[in-house]
């Protein structure tokens, strides 16, 4: 008979070796899973740094100003913008003119450049989205912006994950909110958001292997 090479005991450390190397395989991948779906991954609630200071709270919220005033193209365009130099200094230069704070918006106009403001809530290349069809269909800043009104620094409310997109797009009536409650005036008449909605959307249909397929939830609505 050939000779054991190793002892009982080394056979059973080799065992408890490969199961503590298994847990620690899982608990690493589990650990993993639940950091990119955190919200410290996606930078929920991290302040951007801005060229000039600015709060959400105290022009939206303390002064009521609409959204639509930075952001002129939410309505009309797939870019919602943001605002220029020149309406910024357009109030702010009859009212609370610090000229420190205010020198990167002049200079932006010396040198006939866009004010370089940093997003929270930019979207990948390789996702489309359309500002223009979300707020003509009514859903309301505050479904992806979340409170801005709130806000004495903007911080992203929510993580504008494919998941979250989808989860809206399954289930499209919970978010939407009645016509002049998106924004402070009211919406534009019926016929005017009806000229601007996306042509043939609702129209098509597609059918995967007999099952219609919502155009909300076809891969093709937001990556193109």
């Amino acid at each position: 008979m050939m000779a054991q090479i190793f002892s009982t005991r080394a056979d059973a450390r080799l065992r408890l070796v490969l199961i503590v190397g298994a847990a620690l395989i899982l608990l690493i991948g589990a650990a993993a899973f639940a950091y990119v779906r955190s919200g410290n991954a996606w930078a929920i609630g991290r302040p951007a740094e801005q060229p000039v200071p600015f709060s959400h709270a105290v022009h939206a919220g303390g002064l009521g100003l609409d959204c639509r005033f930075c952001h002129a193209g939410v309505e009309r365009t797939a870019e919602a913008g943001m605002p220029s130099a020149e309406t910024c200094l357009g109030c702010h230069e009859r009212v609370w003119n610090v000229t420190a704070q205010f020198a990167p918006l002049r200079a932006a106009i010396a040198q006939g450049t866009a004010v370089e403001w940093s997003s929270v809530s930019r979207l990948p290349d390789h996702a489309r989205f359309d500002h223009a069809a979300h707020t003509q269909a009514g859903v309301g800043c505050e479904t992806c912006h979340g409170k801005v009104e709130e806000m004495p620094r903007t911080v992203k409310a929510e993580s504008l994950s494919m998941s979250f997109c989808l989860d809206c797009h399954r289930d499209p009536l919970a978010n939407q909110q009645p016509a002049g409650a998106v924004f402070a005036r009211d919406a534009p008449p019926a016929a005017e958001l009806q000229a601007m909605r996306p042509h043939g959307l609702q129209a098509q249909r597609y059918e995967h292997y007999g099952i219609e397929v919502s155009p909300l939830t076809r891969c093709s609505t937001c990556h193109q």
